[in-house]
């Protein structure tokens, strides 16, 4: 692209880091629809020059989005998650989707396991007990050990097999869920997503969204998870029934719950800040300055890549 050549118009459905803003501005027209107030009349003037969509994980880019952009040559999407974006209407009109895989995969693996922590030592619990004062009058009760248990892996990719690395300097014992087995795995393969829960002390999610895993863990794998079961969650807030979860929480028919997601993020349902067994986080498995970094240098680079004419550096479709 030259000097005289105009810049390659994006329309961007919600913000990136400041440090991924700056070039990106510096490289194209960029359309800030989060800050259109009338965002369909935005995207009805616009929509003739938008050649990309450079889009989040969680805000995606649906059918009605895609439909109205007619020059839509491809979806660069700033995170691994692509359940929010249309994939099959964009093979239809062969509009290409990229996403941001691996450079996330540790930082997801590391909060699975720092919440599996958190939860079962009751670390947030801890902290209140010390800067309360409660510390004063008494011990803290007694809380529930990581080493020695059984934890069950839902989803086994990249970084499930990442998280079951690091479980594996805690003396646990590792089973994972998933369609078929892999060959290179030492650990326990279940068929079953029931089963498994059955058999573990702790279920870890780390299932792909989507309509093939909605509700997947469901009133049944929580019955068989059971009262002395804790369920972390570093997914999808889709792939639990966030329903039945609540109710096995209110009534101890499991024993905790970490949650990195949630149904109707960030105005979650207002019964789990009732809750006295849950560790919540703002659904910040990558937030660390240095993966976000990763991927949006990752996200700029299929961008380039596109409108130079070169191969995709990570496409998805």
């Amino acid at each position: 692209m030259t000097a005289a050549t105009p810049s390659p118009h994006v329309l961007m459905p919600g913000t990136y880091p400041e440090w991924d803003m700056a070039p990106l501005r510096s490289q194209y027209t960029l359309h800030r629809l989060w800050e259109a107030p009338d965002r369909q009349a935005f995207i009805a003037e616009h929509a003739p020059n938008i050649r990309a969509v450079a889009t989040r994980g969680e805000l995606g880019a649906n059918t009605e989005l895609i439909a109205a952009l007619p020059a839509l040559e491809l979806i660069a999407c700033y995170g691994v998650g692509t359940d929010g974006i249309d994939l099959a209407a964009c093979r239809a009109r062969g509009i290409r989707v990229t996403n941001t895989p691996d450079v996330l995969n540790g930082d997801v693996a590391d909060l699975a396991v720092g919440l599996t922590l958190a939860l079962q030592r009751r670390i947030p619990a801890g902290d209140a007990f010390v800067r309360s004062g409660a510390w004063a009058n008494g011990g803290m009760p007694l809380t529930t050990r990581v080493f020695g248990q059984r934890i069950g892996i839902a989803g086994f990719g990249r970084i499930g097999s990442a998280i079951a690395r690091r479980l594996s300097g805690f003396d646990v014992e590792l089973g994972y869920f998933s369609r078929t087995p892999k060959a290179d795995s030492p650990h326990l393969h279940f068929a079953s997503l029931t089963a498994m829960a059955d058999w573990c002390d702790v279920l870890i999610v780390i299932l792909p969204g989507g309509e093939a895993t909605r509700g997947i863990v469901d009133a049944e794998v929580l019955q068989a998870l059971g009262p002395a079961g804790w369920l972390v969650n570093v997914s999808r807030g889709t792939t639990v029934d966030e329903g039945a979860m609540l109710q096995a929480l209110e009534e101890k028919s499991i024993a905790g719950a970490a949650l990195d997601v949630f149904l109707n993020e960030p105005r979650i349902d207002p019964r789990f800040a009732a809750l006295d067994n849950v560790v919540l986080h703002p659904h910040h498995g990558s937030g660390t300055e240095q993966t976000r970094r990763a991927m949006g240098e990752l996200v700029r680079r299929n961008l380039q890549a596109h409108f130079g004419g070169l191969p995709l550096i990570t496409p998805v479709a």
